[in-house]
């Protein structure tokens, strides 16, 4: 795993042993930052249920004026920070859990959400979001699922952008337009 693009571009990043994270597979992560590669810039990052920090520190490497990356995990947490450093970039890292850290009402641009597939999380962590109001206008959320994973509607001014599918995994795109 390696960080694609920007300021720390080709720099290889630090994966855990097991299957205990998962971290976004290249091809995707490639793909999501060419849909992202115009709004990064001087934006604010949040990066839900962090692991590795990979998606927080591409968007870093690429401009991104802050991340903030959440996990439970100490052992994530302290691979997020290492990965950090390899890279040269700084970042806030946070031991919370996603839901208690998202009612604190922090603002961002971009909200990446990438919980364990299984975990039941996505629905009240986009709910959250919407209810709390967590993104900027013009802001985007991205989660990224199993292919088929069923994601809830929100409610306005938070909408339903886009879906792509890559081989087994897709990821969505919610957008919050001006009211």
């Amino acid at each position: 795993m390696r960080v694609i693009a920007g300021s720390a571009g080709g720099r290889q990043l630090k994966t855990p042993a097991g299957d205990a994270v998962r971290p976004t597979a290249d091809h995707v992560k490639e793909a999501l930052f060419n849909t992202l590669q115009f709004d990064i810039e001087g934006r604010r990052v949040l990066d839900l249920f962090a692991g590795t920090g990979q998606l927080g520190i591409e968007s870093l490497s690429r401009g991104a004026r802050e991340a903030v990356f959440t996990d439970q995990s100490r052992s994530s947490l302290a691979l997020v920070e290492e990965n950090l450093r390899r890279c040269g970039l700084k970042g806030r890292v946070l031991r919370t859990d996603a839901l208690s850290y998202l009612s604190r009402g922090e603002k961002f641009d971009i909200i990446f959400v990438d919980p364990p597939y299984d975990a039941g999380l996505y629905e009240p962590v986009l709910q959250r979001i919407n209810a709390v109001d967590n993104l900027n206008e013009g802001g985007i959320i991205i989660c990224e699922t199993r292919a088929g994973t069923e994601l809830p509607d929100l409610q306005p001014p938070y909408r339903l952008l886009r879906r792509r599918r890559y081989g087994s995994v897709e990821l969505t795109y919610y957008g919050r337009s001006s009211e």
